[in-house]
């Protein structure tokens, strides 16, 4: 199985390139985002303990964002493997994830991190904003303060999957084709 951590700052590229992965090696995209929303539509029992937490003004603590991942994971049976999209966010969530996976002996087979100067990304996301209607992209503090979080949350989660060996930046500037190029020659070979 080809279990691959996909992360990459705001403007980076990340949508585009995930869509391809899924594509060519047959995976199942996971976004936390996307499956917290889910959930929280759904009803279910973990969607409303999330629920609790947010109408609280509280983050989602970290057993239960796994819970939900777990049981969307146990939903594809037959995947190839899976794009974690933005998750870990954290150490302790990079940690449960790994005895979640390597308990099903499917473990994380590489952590990719698009690199994207900050200029570029906040001209990226100005251009995006125009194209998109979405309005936060145009935001220059709304950018930064988003460039800020992702970079604080990725340096321990790229620490801890360095220490495994299974850390790679990736150049995130070029052509797409290039970049896809680049990735694939980054993920280790089944």
């Amino acid at each position: 199985m080809l279990n691959i951590i996909l992360f990459g700052p705001p403007g980076a590229g990340k949508g585009t390139q995930s869509a391809y992965l899924v594509e060519h090696y047959g995976l199942v995209h996971l976004s936390t985002g996307d499956i917290f929303r889910a959930n929280i539509k759904g009803g279910t029992e973990l969607g409303q303990l999330a629920q609790s937490y947010m109408n609280q003004g509280q983050l989602v603590p970290d057993d239960v964002t796994i819970r939900m991942l777990e049981s969307e994971v146990a939903k594809h049976q037959e995947a190839k493997g899976f794009i974690f999209d933005g998750f870990p966010r954290t150490t302790a969530q990079a940690e449960a994830l790994d005895v979640f996976l390597n308990g099903r002996e499917t473990p994380v087979s590489c952590m990719l991190a698009l690199d994207v100067a900050e200029e570029e990304l906040k001209t990226r996301l100005l251009a995006r904003a125009e194209t998109s209607g979405r309005p936060d992209d145009a935001n220059p503090a709304v950018i930064q303060k988003r460039i800020d979080v992702y970079n604080a949350e990725t340096a321990p989660v790229a620490s801890h999957y360095a220490a495994q060996g299974k850390f790679t930046g990736v150049d995130g500037i070029g052509t797409i084709e290039e970049i896809t190029e680049r990735l694939q020659a980054a993920i280790p070979h089944h």
